[in-house]
């Protein structure tokens, strides 16, 4: 009986440090609304290649398309952004309501700054291949540098979100030795993936 108490204070504490040390908030449903998101956004600019501006430019390899087009995708994929953003931020309120959790603690602001800077840098280079026609290269680029924002802030919370990061950086250099099936890649990466991430995280820690 002792020992059994032993065990459950120590469990207590270990669950005490980790509420302290890692930010426990992060919903599994907005990882599969996120990628629904994806695979949404992923079909239309799939449209948008596939007929209309550009139809004649849209061949396998490194495509060249017309500006207007170009913008039109880079609208759907910050509309994407956005959702995913929000959709994250208001599950994790509601979730971190219910564990007791600061959302904007000492824990989510060193995750939110870890996150951050790997993101902005392949934002900024991203938009830098966009204007300078580097068109083919820009999905795996988005894979790999999300992969490496993913690991760099999954020391501050679940570790499931590292084996995410490495599965996104992954499928993203196979895509660059793949080029012209970017859109692909990118569904599978933000689509099918967090999806599977999603689900996986809401059996294990949302129920």
């Amino acid at each position: 009986m002792e020992e059994k108490e032993i065990q459950d204070e120590l469990s207590s504490i270990r669950n005490l440090m980790e509420r302290s040390s890692k930010f426990i908030s992060l919903s599994g449903l907005s990882g599969i609304l996120a990628g629904l998101y994806a695979l949404a956004g992923a079909g239309y600019a799939n449209y948008l290649l596939s007929s209309g501006i550009g139809r004649n430019v849209y061949q396998p390899g490194y495509r060249i398309l017309a500006d207007l087009q170009t913008l039109a995708l880079l609208l759907v994929a910050i509309v994407v952004l956005m959702a995913s953003v929000i959709t994250g931020v208001l599950l994790s309120l509601r979730k971190a309501k219910k564990t007791g959790q600061p959302i904007w603690g000492k824990t989510s602001r060193a995750l939110v700054f870890h996150m951050s800077a790997p993101l902005v840098a392949g934002g900024l280079l991203i938009l830098i291949l966009l204007f300078r026609g580097y068109y083919g290269i820009v999905a795996p680029a988005s894979l790999i540098f999300y992969g490496l924002a993913l690991i760099s802030a999954s020391n501050f919370t679940f570790t499931d979100v590292k084996y995410l990061g490495l599965c996104e950086i992954a499928l993203g250099l196979v895509a660059a030795c793949m080029p012209g099936y970017g859109l692909l890649f990118w569904a599978i990466g933000f689509g099918v993936l967090h999806i599977i991430y999603g689900s996986v995280m809401y059996l294990k820690y949302d129920r």
